[in-house]
């Protein structure tokens, strides 16, 4: 047998692997790390977000523009992977009036402060958010900026305009290793929906009857004339059968 039909796999990933390396061997901040001072916001400043941005940004200034920079692309690259409409959906229920489409970014940017064991179950099973203790309005819009503006005070530069785009995107490669996405958590879901899949989220954020009156008023959670949203609706909502790691939705 030709040795070179069994190497030249190998020798492909070795390749891919050395350059995803060498794109991220500027990094100083892991993922890891990012998560460590995500949990010390939160233990620190509990649901006070006020003061969780000043004590991220005393701690992002002690550490230095590298690692602030890093700490803006973790966030971002997190953000990005967590657009997911059955997340929206979820957050739909939870947030008062609705979640629009800037909303949704300020939730998940709540989401991520609530630390990488909620993020993740939230990304396998969107209505495990029913365990989690809803506040400020489920929106942490100022944590969306603190890399950025902290890398402004340090360096004077745009942390967005610093950002190298295919470092990035390998960034957001790394990163989507540690996610396991729930089956359906990229499916829009609609009133006639949502108590079949979100069972604890509309008992705990629902008035009894809100699901009756939304659909007897012809009320849509979802602009259905949106071609995306009829693409991702299409062939219906998934059977609940379990995790799964290939999610078709692109995150913004």
């Amino acid at each position: 047998m030709d040795n070179r039909e069994q190497t030249a796999p190998v020798q492909c990933e070795n390749t891919r692997r050395n350059t995803i390396d060498e794109l991220l061997a500027g990094t100083e901040m892991s993922k890891a790390d990012f998560w460590e001072l995500i949990a010390g916001a939160k233990k620190e400043c509990g649901q006070n977000m006020g003061s969780s941005i000043n004590w991220l940004t005393s701690q992002l200034i002690a550490r230095g523009p590298q690692q602030t920079q890093d700490f803006h692309n973790i966030l971002n690259g997190y953000m990005s992977l967590s657009y997911q409409y059955g997340l929206w959906t979820a957050a739909s229920l939870m947030c008062e009036n609705g979640c629009s489409d800037d909303s949704f970014i300020d939730f998940r940017a709540w989401l991520i402060a609530q630390g990488k064991e909620v993020y993740l179950a939230a990304l396998a099973d969107p209505d495990s958010l029913a365990d989690v203790e809803a506040y400020g309005g489920c929106q942490f819009e100022e944590l969306s900026y603190i890399g950025n503006e902290t890398m402004k005070h340090l360096t004077g530069k745009d942390a967005y305009d610093n950002t190298d785009p295919d470092a990035y995107k390998a960034l957001v490669a790394e990163l989507k290793k540690g996610i396991t996405y729930g089956e359906g958590v990229d499916y829009p879901y609609e009133w006639s929906e949502v108590e079949a899949h979100f069972p604890r989220l509309c008992e705990k954020y629902l008035e009894p009857g809100a699901v009756e009156f939304h659909l007897k008023s012809h009320h849509t959670i979802w602009f259905s004339d949106c071609p995306d949203i009829q693409k991702a609706r299409e062939g219906g909502p998934p059977q609940r059968h379990g995790p799964q790691t290939d999610i078709k939705m692109e995150g913004m």
